[in-house]
Parts: structure tokens; sequence; C-alpha cells
């Protein structure tokens, strides 16, 4: 193998401020502009990684074999220890070396640091009045920023104090020892998936699916949508699986499981998900960036919520209008109706990826596209069509039977929401390890181990995000070791019963909810007196 060349810190930089992908990974530099369009995992997930040494997030999500293939796009090696930059799509600025020795700045920057979100010359106690104090959790209106960026800033500082320090000795250890804790259950076998599991699983989703057809065919609507609905709710657990290839652990494979069940028995797009679901993992819980958790204008989980704020996923700005600040109000309230019909939502977005630029996947997943196309169309051909227009004799009961099994799903929403709507949304910059920021952003659920079928591994997201690709039957096996690396790293590992979790989501609503309505107070006390109210 010839001998790469060094490339220090300033030559990456240039390298990156003229266009190019670059990404660090197991101390290789590699450039990835050919790869971008034919990532099965889409562009987004590379481009957060630009500028960063992405080798744990790489590890997790990809074979031996794709590793070792990534050499054809090494250009050289770092030499030391790899300090982030805040990727371009994140808003990091990058500056060419010839343009910075014009400016006098030719220099190795500095690592990011964590900056307030405030003004220097607001950090001093900002408040409308003397009696309504702003809790902690915060909101941002746009008159009332001040306010708003004082609590996101407390926010902030409290997650500084309950978790272990951003220096990089700190975070450097977590990582190693993340590392150890990776190769100890790859050879333990963790890995493997339990193919007895789906046999049993098979049999309960061919029982709902009967008593479906049977209640259907005896003319018992409402209880023939239940058992649609929970067949829905149930074979989406696998299709998650599916599309984490934790299944098979082969791309193709896993990819056609996915989609029989996502796209032809359920109607959403496996590929959509997957494009959603792999830069929710990548930067969970950032407010700009995480599609999971950007609701607006229905929900609102942070005060980073409570303003204009453009979305990279999107590519859209969500706009604080007259629409969110009626909703935001009555987020508590509407959490769960709303979370009742959300699979309308779901095919929504579905039919908007497949349709869109975004889903033409070149190279080797050049095929996903119009397959899904196909199921899609399929399932539409036998849901709309030869269920509910032909088997369904009126109209009352077509728009019943379609309500009813679609607000079956619902705890699936209700369980999908509870790890992260109530953890930290704050952005404490580049320097934190990847297992941290996962265990700080997601928490597990509790349940005893016969409810496993019910949450269907979703209950342990916090050990998920830690091992993406690790099969969910032995998650719970799994979350032993994550405790004890928690026990030693001094990272807190948040667990809640279904039911105080469910209590944490609604309070978290309702507080900020609350701090809204203090805003809004506080715009009206301006507008009528002419005083910005800060002191």
């Amino acid at each position: 193998m010839r001998e790469c060349k060094i490339l220090t810190r300033d030559d990456i930089e240039s390298l990156i401020a003229a266009g190019d992908n670059i990404v660090v990974h197991e101390g290789n530099v590699l450039r990835l502009n050919g790869w971008l369009a034919r990532h099965p995992g889409g562009r987004l997930v590379i481009q957060h990684m630009v500028g960063r040494d992405a080798t744990d997030e790489i590890s997790i999500y990809h074979s031996s074999k794709t590793r070792r293939s990534m050499n054809q796009y090494r250009i050289g090696r770092i030499s030391g220890q790899w300090v982030n930059f805040t990727p371009p799509i994140r808003g990091g600025l990058f500056t060419q070396r010839k343009q910075r020795s014009l400016e006098g700045t030719d220099e190795t920057r500095s690592p990011s640091t964590v900056k307030s979100s405030l003004d220097p010359a607001m950090q001093s106690g900002l408040s409308c009045s003397p009696e309504d104090k702003l809790p902690v959790g915060g909101v941002d209106s746009s008159p009332t920023e001040p306010d708003n960026a004082r609590i996101v800033d407390q926010a902030l500082q409290d997650d500084l104090e309950q978790y272990p320090s951003l220096d990089s000795n700190t975070q450097r250890a977590i990582t190693l020892k993340y590392r150890d804790l990776h190769r100890k259950i790859q050879i333990e076998g963790y890995y493997d998936c339990r193919y007895w599991e789906y046999t049993k699983e098979m049999g309960r989703y061919l029982v709902i699916f009967t008593g479906f057809l049977l209640a259907l065919r005896s003319g018992w609507f409402t209880t023939s949508a239940a058992l649609l609905g929970l067949f829905w709710h149930q074979i989406m657990f696998t299709a998650h699986d599916a599309g984490h290839q934790g299944i098979s652990h082969n791309f193709v494979i896993d990819t056609l499981i996915g989609m029989f069940i996502a796209d032809f028995c359920c109607g959403l797009s496996i590929g959509w998900w997957k494009s959603s679901h792999n830069v929710h993992h990548l930067v969970t819980n950032h407010h700009e960036h995480d599609p999971d958790i950007q609701n607006a204008p229905l929900f609102a989980m942070s005060p980073s919520f409570l303003k204009s704020f453009h979305s990279s996923y999107y590519n859209f700005t969500f706009l604080w209008d007259k629409a969110a600040e009626l909703a935001i109000p009555y987020q508590r309230y509407t959490y769960y109706p709303i979370m009742g019909i959300a699979r309308f939502n779901l095919y929504l977005l579905s039919w908007c990826h497949l349709l869109s630029p975004r889903s033409a996947t070149f190279g080797a997943a050049s095929w996903t596209r119009p397959t899904e196309i196909c199921f899609m169309l399929m399932y539409w051909f036998l849901f709309g069509y030869c269920l509910v227009w032909r088997s369904i004799p009126t109209w009352p009961l077509r728009i019943m039977f379609v309500l009813v099994s679609h607000i079956i799903t619902m705890p699936l929403h209700v369980q999908i929401t509870l790890s992260h709507w109530a953890m930290s949304t704050s952005d404490v910059g580049e320097s934190e390890s990847f297992p941290q920021h996962q265990l700080r952003t997601t928490m597990d659920v509790e349940c005893p181990a016969w409810l496993d079928f019910i949450h269907g591994g979703l209950q342990f997201q916090a050990v998920h995000h830690l091992f993406p690709g690790v099969p969910r039957h032995n998650l719970r096996r799994l979350q032993q070791l994550v405790i004890q690396f928690c026990e030693e790293t001094g990272i807190k590992y948040k667990r809640l019963s279904f039911v105080a979790g469910n209590k944490d989501v609604l309070g978290k609503l309702g507080e900020v909810a609350h701090q809204l309505d203090l805003m809004m107070k506080c715009q009206k006390h301006m507008a009528a007196t002419g005083e910005s109210g800060l002191h």
C-alpha cells in the first residue's frame, strides 16, 4: 500500500472551502464527492459529517467490507487527534488558504466551542415583571427574543452541568470506552439475528391478519378495522429492523423486506423513512436539522421552535406565524388526538419524498425508487379500491373503517416521540462525542419483558441509538452493558416507565406553552407601554 500524504487542518479546510465533501475516518481523509449521489443512506448524512471525525458514525452503520471499500476515496491521512469543524450544512464557515493569507488570518483555527445564545450585553437578568419569572425550558416569540435566548441559554448551561465535560481528554476517553464496548458486542454475538424470534413474530402477524379477514367477511367492520390497525402496528417494528439492516445485514435483502412491509403492506415509503431516520440518528434533537422533531406549527418541544427556523432536511423555513401562535398554547391537549391521525401525514411525506429529486439514488441502489412506487401503488389498489371501496358497503362505514384502522396505530407514534420529545435539544458544539450526544438526547422506556412485543424494541431507544444495527431481540441483553458503560463514563442514562414518559412529554409541552403565554404577555406589555421590560 502506497504511503499517504499527511494533510494538515489547514489543507482540509481549504478543500472543504473549495466544495469538497471531506470526512475523517480512522485517521484517513476521505473525499466523498463521487459517493454523495450514490450513497444508499442519502447525501445529507454525509454532509452532516463534513469536516468531522466520523469514525464512530461510519463504524456502526457500515459493514467491514463497506468500510474497506472507502479506501478508494482516501486522499491522505491526518496526524494526531482531529478537532471537528462545524459542517457547512450546519453553518460552518470555511475559507481557502490563499484568501486567509490575504486577510492575515492564515492559522489553524481553534476547535468549535459552546457559545451562549445571548449577546453579552443581555447576560444580566431579564424579565417582564417581578411576578412573571420564567421557568427553564424556554420560548421564543420574535418580538421577545432576548427573553427566549436567556431561557435557551439556561437549558444549555444545565446540560453542561449534568453531563461530562466537553474537554478533549474527557470526550476522548468516552469515545475509546465506547469503541471497546462496540468490539465487545461484536465478539459476543449481539449482532447475530435470532431468526427464531421472527418466526414467532410472523405467527403473531398471521393470526392478527387472519382475524382481520374473518371479521371483514363476517361484516364486523369495526373489529376488522381494529385488527388491521393492530397488524400495521406490529409489522412496522420489523420494517424498522430492516431499515437498519438488522435482520440479514444485507442491503438488498433487508431493503426488500422493508419495502414489502412498509410500502406494500402499509403504504409508507421505507426510502423516505430511511432518508429521514438516518439524519435523525446523526443529529438527534437538533431543532434545525433533525426532521423527527420538526413539527411546526403544531408542536414545539423546546423554546428553539418558538421562532422561525430553517430546516436543513426539508430545505424549508418554518415561519413563526399566527397558526403556531394559536396551536402551541394547546399542544399538550392536542398531542394525543394528533398522534391518532399522524399516519395520514406519513402517507403525504412518503409520496412527497418519492416524487422529489431527493429520492433519486444512483449506483447499486438505483432500483429502490421505482420498486417503492410500484409497491405503494399496489397498496392503494388493494387498500383503497379492493378493501375500502369494494368490500365496505356504505360511506359512513368506509369512513369509520379508515379512521379506526389508522387510530389504532396511535401507540406506535406515541412510543416514537416518548424517547426524544422530553430530552435535551441544546446544541453543545462539535466537541461532544457520539455516545454522549445520543444519551443526552434519548431515553429508554422501562417495561417488563413479556410486554416487549407491544413496544417492538422501540423502548430501548437509547441503546438502539448507540448501536442501531443490533437486532431488537438482543437489545434487552445489551441494555445491561450500556448501563455499565454509563456508570463508568459518568453519562446520565435516563429510563422512565411508559406512563411516566407520557407525563414527562406532556409536562414539557405544557411548560413550553406556559412560557409562550408569558412571552405574549410581555409582548402586549411592550406594545402598550413602549417599555422593553428588560432590567
